[in-house]
């Protein structure tokens, strides 16, 4: 089996990472960071590289691509800790392309390839844990339109966003709406999360929405599996920045005379690291080559890459701030914030012991050793 990338596929990664070095410097991130977390001159600028069309047909002004080319983005946007919420759009985008009706594509899809419309999910809820199908949220019919209330949390960009997809529960079952956020009957609040991107509350109150799928739980599953596996790309690019960065500073800081590099403990340290680093990223290429699979194949490899994504995110995580010392909490140090970026990440879309549940729970009879 070939895992080389194609000369396209490293093309784009050297596009996405010259963006990141020369134009979303530390310095930038931080100053998006005291602004409320979003810039959206940055999200105009990834729209500019075609990077929010990634998922998006041609036919649709976008770009028509795939998984492969996704995680490539999202490792070198991970690099830079990039705070705009390009995952969601993969999201987005993807659910739009393949469940919406034709009327919806047509509207929506080219503005979330031209970066005009943020679109972001908006399915948590208090009480649901990670639970997809605990919905509390209610869509009643209203004449030719659907008319929503309910409360959502934790929602990327939730007051800046252009619209959001909504799953609701309408004669018993779940469903999955467009809500654009100037629509009446809708008020969002936001709020700077712990690794200093932007989320916040969503209330809707009657707010008129555009039905994308009326098998919401089928469509909503594929679209957290789409983040799942854009999450975990990103993390590698996380962990990889983080790795170079610990052993920058080994190198370089030294006690009794020598850099403490030299040390076996911390290099046998680093090595389990290492081994992290390398697992992590081979669970991101299994979940990004089965997200096309069949559904109950692609939820079994998207719980499996983000349990195993989740403990190299803390382990890895973790040990750097250890080697560091106190400056890698400190604020001022670049290390404290992807440390802070790999925390968050780890409880995004399901922490995980809640992914080595669901992997226990989708286990086959055929996945013993006596198989």
């Amino acid at each position: 089996m070939d895992f080389d990338f194609s000369d396209d596929q490293q093309q784009l990664r050297d596009a996405v990472r010259r963006w990141v070095e020369r134009s979303y410097t530390f310095e930038r991130r931080r100053a998006a960071v005291r602004a409320g977390g979003f810039d959206r001159s940055a999200y105009n600028e990834l729209a500019e590289l075609g990077l929010a069309g990634l998922y998006v047909p041609e036919e649709h002004a976008g770009m028509g691509m795939g998984p492969v080319e996704a995680m490539v983005v999202m490792e070198e946007l991970g690099r830079g800790i990039v705070l705009e919420p390009l995952g969601q759009t993969l999201i987005a985008s993807g659910v739009l392309a393949g469940y919406a009706p034709d009327a919806l594509k047509s509207d929506w899809l080219p503005r979330i390839a031209s970066g005009e419309a943020v679109v972001v999910l908006a399915q948590q809820e208090r009480g649901a844990r990670w639970r997809l199908d605990a919905c509390r949220t209610e869509a009643v019919r209203t004449g030719d339109g659907w008319a929503l209330s309910g409360t959502k949390s934790i929602v990327p960009v939730g007051d800046r966003a252009d619209g959001y997809l909504v799953p609701a529960v309408t004669d018993g079952r779940i469903g999955l709406w467009l809500v654009p956020r100037e629509a009446p009957g809708v008020q969002a609040s936001g709020y700077v999360t712990q690794d200093g991107s932007r989320a916040g509350e969503l209330q809707l109150q009657g707010a008129q929405g555009m039905l994308v799928a009326e098998d919401g739980l089928v469509a909503l599953e594929h679209a957290v599996d789409i983040g799942i596996a854009a999450l975990c790309a990103e993390a590698v690019g996380v962990i990889d920045q983080t790795m170079q960065l610990t052993a920058e500073y080994m190198n370089t800081r030294k006690q009794f005379g020598v850099p403490i590099a030299s040390f076996q403990a911390l290099r046998h340290r680093m090595a389990d690291m290492k081994m992290q680093q390398e697992l992590a990223r081979s669970m991101s290429y299994y979940a990004s080559l089965k997200l096309n699979a069949p559904a109950d194949e692609r939820r079994r490899a998207m719980a499996r890459a983000k349990y195993q994504l989740g403990l190299a995110m803390r382990f890895v995580g973790q040990n750097s701030v250890q080697l560091h010392g106190g400056i890698g909490v400190t604020d001022e140090y670049i290390g404290s914030h992807y440390f802070k970026r790999l925390t968050q990440m780890e409880m995004t879309f399901g922490d995980t012991l809640h992914h080595l549940g669901e992997v226990s729970a989708r286990m086959q009879d055929t996945a013993g050793v006596f198989a």
